[in-house]
């Protein structure tokens, strides 16, 4: 890869990283300003603040490792450097992950509203629901830091030969890449359809209360539909960013295994990159707080351009 793509790649990364450090930056700012002033926060900010904590961390990792694979791979030789960076990533993707989750199964209890026994009992103890999901996370997650052993090793391979002599002696490390890569695949299928599973409940929740307003020839824009609407945007976007983040992060790596360049990694992070970025924007603009201190900031930034 050229200089001149290399720079074009880190240029455009680094701006949707800042974007999305920004982001998640005011999200956490606006939460914990209002923290400090009420003494209290809800269970939604609270997650909400969790998650733009550990995206800040894990975009600000995602940055030094595209850095460091642009322009000084071999740093990454030794080994120790790129299993800390690895494990890192891996735990911060992972909560990211999990926050997100828990955020989408917070809106489905929280909004939502069927008459089941069992359905009423969760949306009761909701707090509690979303603890034991989200500790219960940490079982995958030994896992996935398992399998990271195999992959730090197999990225070790590639870093710690010349870029021309890449090709050679690695289909051992190959397959047992593959396998790892796999399993911890594996880990993200049941966030993905916890996730999916909770806006599909959403909707046939919207579906019967809608019909029970027109029942009832009552205003089908009340609070209620305004709240599923905006909940179900919300879960939707997260599950199409997060197939597009994972299909290209497992697109990249079998792209790797073949041509062994670590240079073929910089489109797909650039890619990659637009899951967490992009999605703390969407939340702004869909958490009414949120938009409303936004559209403040930037009407007080205008104000002083003048």
């Amino acid at each position: 890869m050229s200089v001149g793509m290399k720079v074009s790649f880190l240029v455009v990364e680094t701006g949707v990283l800042i974007l999305g450090l920004l982001g998640n930056g005011f999200i956490g700012l606006v939460n914990c300003i209002e923290w400090v002033k009420t003494g209290k926060v809800s269970s939604a900010d609270f997650i909400l603040t969790s998650l733009a904590v550990t995206r800040i961390i894990h975009l600000g990792l995602t940055l030094l490792d595209s850095y460091i694979m642009g322009l000084s791979p071999h740093l990454l030789a030794t080994g120790k450097l790129l299993k800390v960076v690895t494990i890192l990533w891996a735990l911060t993707n992972h909560l990211t992950t999990w926050f997100a989750t828990c955020l989408s199964i917070f809106y489905f209890l929280k909004i939502a509203n069927f008459s089941h026994s069992f359905f009423n009992w969760l949306k009761w103890r909701v707090d509690r629901v979303i603890l034991v999901v989200f500790l219960g996370s940490f079982s995958l997650l030994s896992l996935n830091l398992l399998m990271q052993d195999a992959l730090s090793e197999f990225w070790r391979n590639i870093y710690s030969v010349p870029e021309r002599n890449m090709t050679l002696h690695l289909n051992g490390s190959k397959i047992s890449y593959l396998k790892s890569l796999l399993l911890v695949s594996l880990t993200y299928v049941i966030p993905f359809f916890l996730s999916l599973i909770s806006l599909l409940l959403l909707y046939l929740s919207l579906v019967r209360h809608t019909k029970n307003l027109h029942l009832n020839l009552t205003d089908s824009r009340d609070s209620s539909t305004v709240a599923h609407r905006r909940a179900i945007k919300m879960v939707t976007t997260f599950i199409l960013l997060f197939i597009i983040y994972f299909i290209s992060v497992l697109t990249g790596s079998w792209i790797f295994t073949k041509v062994q360049i670590y240079q073929a990694n910089m489109p797909v992070l650039v890619i990659s990159t637009i899951f967490p970025s992009g999605h703390s924007l969407i939340i702004i603009f869909g958490n009414s707080k949120l938009r409303q201190s936004a559209l403040k900031l930037l009407w007080h930034l205008n104000s002083l351009r003048k």
